[in-house]
Parts: structure tokens; sequence; C-alpha cells
């Protein structure tokens, strides 16, 4: 009885706990509770709602878009790889949970060996070696035959003193929870991914399109400048001046086919295919998608929170905190409880015999004194790891502020462009009618006509650009809100 209320004291320090307690991220400059005076710069024509976490592209109003979006969350590899270490990760902390419970291990042993040249018995004969252990003596070289038979059954368990095994626990919670952060950022830059490859297909497609009809108005007018040179009305200089815009012309509209399959192999592998897979499928010129009139952003303490960049980071802060716990924990005494109870002898009969029990009870205290420093250097270590995930996690809130107020700046640049090209583009429509009035009227010439025509299509390309600029810059900010991904199934 003493023995046992001796070990009373080690049993009670169980509930301790070494080692700092995380109490969330750091304050001050970018922190989640202290957002900084003044972000974000809000245009008063955006909505300040929260936006919707997943699927922002269907605002876009374009179902092949969000098509192809759904089918790259559900196939593209990195995804997958995201997905497949969150399991690895959710294992892991199972796994540490199940350490914090006693080990046990079942046992059944057979033994037979042939010991030349020894008596077991102590004298030659056979009578006396089976009755002392039964062996069984050959009688003709002095050895003995043993059989030995064991069922044996043994336990141990650690007590978690200083808890070392909590904060190991711990840490591989936030591991966990990081990992199906980084899920969703993997999610969030493949939908963003996928949008702007699909704008840009969109916009080389229509760009192509523009170029190939400015060329022909190009041609047609250089004909008819030809025409007058043959006739003297025209100069040579002027011919040659229409010709050069005419090549300059032709040579873009290479390499814009080139980025329609360009894009249309990079959609095809976003969405986890081989290049051409989509090829019949997005082969046909559609318009470039316009984002809504308005963008729902939320306040800066729900941008922080969505950001799934971010929630790793502070997931990793608290995984590199407990670590410390378990650096500390290991310079304490470490305390195993060890019970072993079998049954057994020489002959299976034995096994049925509990007069054979042996059971063995044993508590170890171990404790490394002389370390030499290792101990507080891994502590030192750890800590320095925590300092490390801090530092991280600030830069990467003041690089989310960053993004943030960097993609509206933009949207809202972007915007005022389009409106001024669109004032334009009307400006050259009118301008064109008013051509084709003239011309049918006798008082303007197929070449004035023409060129009005080539200006209308210009101003058409620049807004055409534009728009695509728009889109593009509207996906980068649903990517700086930290929109797109969806949460992980347990």
């Amino acid at each position: 009885m003493r023995k046992q209320l001796s070990l009373i004291p080690l049993l009670l320090l169980g509930a301790c706990t070494v080692g700092p307690n995380y109490a969330g991220p750091p304050q001050g400059v970018g922190s989640a509770a202290t957002p900084p005076a003044g972000f974000v710069r809000v245009d008063t024509t955006l909505a300040t709602t929260a936006p919707a976490v997943a699927d922002w592209w269907t605002t876009l109003n374009d179902p092949m878009l969000t098509w192809l979006e759904e089918r790259a969350l559900a196939s593209n590899p990195n995804v997958a790889v995201a997905q497949a270490r969150l399991k690895q990760a959710r294992s892991a902390l199972r796994l540490e949970r199940a350490n914090q419970a006693p080990n046990a291990n079942a046992s059944a042993t057979y033994l037979h060996a042939d010991l030349p040249g020894l008596n077991l018995g102590g004298q030659s004969g056979e009578g006396q070696g089976d009755a002392n252990g039964g062996a069984a003596s050959d009688g003709n070289s002095g050895g003995q035959s043993l059989d030995f038979f064991n069922l044996g059954f043994d336990a141990s368990w650690e007590i978690d003193l200083f808890g070392g095994r909590r904060r190991t626990v711990e840490a591989a919670r936030a591991n966990a929870a990081a990992a199906e952060a980084n899920v969703a950022d993997a999610q969030v830059s493949l939908s963003a991914d996928v949008a702007q490859a699909y704008v840009g297909l969109r916009d080389a497609q229509q760009r192509l399109i523009l170029a190939r009809e400015a060329s022909r108005m190009q041609r047609d007018t250089l004909n008819l400048t030809e025409q007058r040179f043959r006739n003297g009305t025209a100069s040579q200089l002027e011919v040659e001046r229409l010709r050069n815009q005419v090549e300059s012309t032709d040579a873009q509209i290479l390499p814009l086919s080139a980025s329609v399959e360009t894009y249309l192999n990079a959609l095809a592998i976003l969405i986890g295919e081989a290049p051409g897979t989509l090829d019949q499928r997005l082969g046909q010129a559609a318009p470039v998608p316009l984002p809504p009139a308005q963008v729902a952003v939320g306040d800066p303490t729900a941008l922080l929170q969505r950001r799934p960049d971010i929630r790793a980071a502070e997931r990793n802060l608290a995984a590199q905190t407990a670590r410390i716990g378990v650096a500390e924990a290991a310079k304490f005494p470490r305390l195993n409880l060890m019970g072993i109870i079998g049954i057994g002898g020489t002959s299976l009969d034995a096994l049925t015999d509990l007069d054979n029990l042996v059971t063995v009870g044993a508590p170890m205290l171990q404790w490394n004194v002389l370390n030499f420093g290792r101990a507080n250097a891994r502590v030192g270590q750890a800590e320095g790891a925590r300092d490390e995930a801090e530092a991280q996690y600030r830069g990467a809130v003041l690089s989310a502020l960053r993004d943030a107020e960097d993609s509206l700046a933009r949207f809202r640049a972007r915007r005022n462009t389009v409106a001024t090209l669109a004032r334009a583009k009307a400006s050259a429509d009118r301008s064109a009618a008013l051509m084709q009035q003239r011309y049918r009227a006798g008082a303007a010439t197929m070449i004035d006509t023409l060129d009005a025509e080539r200006q209308r299509v210009s101003a058409q390309q620049s807004l055409s650009q534009a728009v695509a600029g728009l889109t593009n810059d509207y996906v980068a900010l649903q990517k700086a809100l930290g929109l797109g991904w969806r949460a992980s199934q347990s």
C-alpha cells in the first residue's frame, strides 16, 4: 500500500501541461482583430455586403465557365495533392490521439530446442529429465529436447505527467486545420486560374475575329488605292502606307491563333484532361463574360477570416507554439506503467493450468538528468520555429491586405477605362453610319467609308480588350478576397 501511495503525487502531475498556451494570432498591424485604419478604400459604387464564399464565378453568368470550374475543382491534380495531404494530417491526428491510450499486445509462443551435451536433470537418466522440466533425453548422445508453450499479454502506458502527449495532439490538430486551409487555398487559386484562362480564351477569339475583319477592310482599301494609283489619282506613298497597315494587321492574326490554342490547352490541363480535349467544346467564339454592376466586398475582419492562406499561417503558428510544450516536457521525468500476464509450461496442458499464471507489474520512472543542455537546445529550436511562424503569419496578413487594396484599385480604374472606351466605340459607330449615308448620297468615297469602318473595328478591339481586362481584375479581386473554396469533407 505504501508503494502505491508513493505514486499518487506523480499521477497528480498528469494534470500539469508545460509550455506556453496558444492565445491566438498576434495583435497589431495586419491583425484580424485590429485591421489598419482606412482599410479597404471601397468605392461607393461597390456593395459592402459580405460576398458568398464559394461559386463566385456564377455571378459572371456564363454556363460554360461554371462547367469548367466544377470540373476543375473535382479533377485538378493540384487540389488532389492538397486533399491527400489533408488526409495524411487527419490520420496523424488520430494516431497521436491513439498514442495517449495504453499499448497492449497479446502473444502466443511455442519453443522447441535440442540441446546436445546438456542434461537438464543433472543425471543421464531419462526419468529424472522428464520430471524436471518436460525434457526428454535421446539416451544416445546425452542431449536434451525441450518444448515450451506460453500464452501472454502485456500492456504499457506512459503517464503524461507534464503534458508532452497533450501538446503533441494539440500540434497535430493545428496541422490538420492548416492542411484543410491549404486545400481551400488551392481551390481559390484554381478557380481564379480557370476563370482567367477562360477570359483569355474568349478575348483572344474575339480579337482574332476583329483582326480578320480589319485585315479584310484594309485589303479592300488597299485595292481601291492601287486602282487610283494606276489611274494617277493616288500616290505611291499612299499605297505603301496602306500595304504596311495590312501587313501589320496580318502579323497579329497568327499570334492570336496561337493564343487561342494555348488557352484551350491550359483549360484542359486545369480540369485534369489532356491538351486538345476542349477544342470542340470551346472552339466556337463567344463573348467575354462581364462582371456584375456591384461587387460584394465586406469588411476587413471578414476578409482575414475568409482567406485560406491566412488561416493556414495562423494554424501553423498554433502548431509551432504547441511544439514548445513538447520540447519542455522532454526536460522532466517520464513514468511508464507496464504489466505482464502469462501462462504456460512444457506441455499444452499447462496452458489451462492457472497455477502456472505469472503476473508482473513494473512502474518505471525515467529522467535524463545529464542531457548536457540538449533539452534546452530543443526548446530553443521550437521557440525559433514559433517565431518564424509568427513572422510568416504577419507577412501573410500584410500581403492579403495589399492584394485586396491593389485589386480594388485596379478594378475601379479599369471600370472607368471601359466606360471611356465604350463611349469611343459608340462615337466610332456613329461616324461609320454617317459615312455610309454620305457614301450612298455620293458625298463620300469608298475609301472614306472603309476608313471609317476600320476605325470602328479598331475601337471595338480596344473595348473588347478592356472588357477582358475588367473581368480579369474582377477575378483577381475574388481571389484577393479569399473566395472560391468549399469546406472539405471529413
